[in-house]
């Protein structure tokens, strides 16, 4: 079982005082202090959803996001047995696998309103949402007590078969003059669950492109020039980061970091050339543009390309392929200036 918590209040004179646990219907109470301030239960955790119908029927009662993007599900214990609630977790664990970009944005959006996930997302994290989201996932049950058979299946489940799930405890605690106290224990050290997940499990994560990957990449789709010259011109103005499939560049929009612009060499080739994209109103802001000077300067080759299908103004922009330096200079002469 979780370690049992133990409290004290020290007196003026070094006098010990216990506080005595208290009954309390804590699981009633615990999902509306989870969904107000999850960093009760982690600090690195964002609340993107609450009571999220999953396409088998059952309601997850939080999901959040981390850092990195990846989704996690939290189940609260409530009255299930142990073989319920295990059961349920796994079950949200296996929906959530294969959500989709579009899947995860539309959830946030539902609670977090249009354009919320963004704004929480520097506000929590200080960083920009990755393009990347759920690349991993991971299951969270929380209860005021977790039984020697539910300890069992998930300690099981982690340390055998590296499935990142854990469990953790809200011990309630009330002091004579009426004073509520909750403590917080995991059933395992967040940390081993993360190693066994990584060394036993099956990850699907795909680290980003190495600058080495990218440009190999644009060798052998033989654009190597063009894509070295935007590189080290961008460089030099932006901050540049790397995804799955591209290099990308961003600048300081609103006190945050925001990707402007991206060169995907995996989709390029000799023909038709060095495939970007491009957020219209981003770059725009940043190179002091109004909408129709930019479109004066954008590749010839260009169609209209949104982040994600339901993304606000803020995700649309231009996608398509730059043929020649010249195309890649005016983009970047633009940015200079500003």
């Amino acid at each position: 079982m979780p370690d049992e918590v133990r409290l004290w209040r020290v007196g003026i004179d070094d006098s010990l005082t216990e506080i005595s646990r208290a009954k309390l219907d804590l699981e009633a109470r615990l999902q509306t202090w989870l969904a107000r301030d999850i960093s009760m239960l982690d600090p690195g955790l964002l609340v993107i959803g609450r009571e999220v119908e999953t396409d088998f029927g059952g309601f997850i009662d939080l999901l959040c996001l981390d850092a990195a993007g990846d989704l996690v599900v939290v189940e609260l214990k409530r009255d299930k047995t142990p073989r319920e609630i295990t059961a349920q977790a796994l079950d949200y664990g296996s929906w959530v696998v294969s959500l989709s970009n579009e899947r995860v944005m539309l959830i946030a959006k539902a609670h977090l309103g249009e354009g919320g996930l963004e704004k929480e997302f520097q506000l929590r994290f200080g960083i920009e949402v990755p393009e990347t989201l759920n690349g991993e996932h991971s299951m969270l049950i929380v209860g005021s007590n977790i039984d020697a058979s539910s300890e069992r299946i998930i300690k099981y489940l982690s340390d055998t078969h590296g499935v990142n799930i854990n469990a953790v405890t809200f011990q309630y605690f009330r002091e004579p003059d009426g004073a509520e106290i909750v403590s917080r224990v995991f059933l395992i050290e967040p940390a081993q669950v993360e190693l066994s997940s990584r060394t036993r499990g099956s990850s699907k994560r795909r680290p980003n492109l190495t600058l080495e990957e990218l440009m190999a990449l644009a060798e052998s789709n033989g654009v190597l020039p063009l894509y070295q010259h935007g590189v080290s011109e961008l460089e030099g103005l932006l901050v540049s980061g790397r995804t799955l499939s591209s290099i990308v560049f961003s600048g300081s929009i609103d006190d945050s970091r925001k990707v402007v612009f991206s060169l995907i060499p995996a989709e390029s080739s000799a023909a038709e050339g060095l495939r970007y994209h491009l957020y219209r109103n981003r770059f725009a802001r940043l190179a002091g543009l109004t909408q129709e000077a930019l479109v004066e300067i954008i590749p010839a080759h260009h169609d209209y390309w949104i982040y994600t299908r339901n993304g606000g103004p803020d995700e649309e922009g231009f996608q398509g392929f730059i043929k020649n330096t010249e195309e890649l200079d005016r983009l970047v002469a633009a940015l200079s200036r500003h």
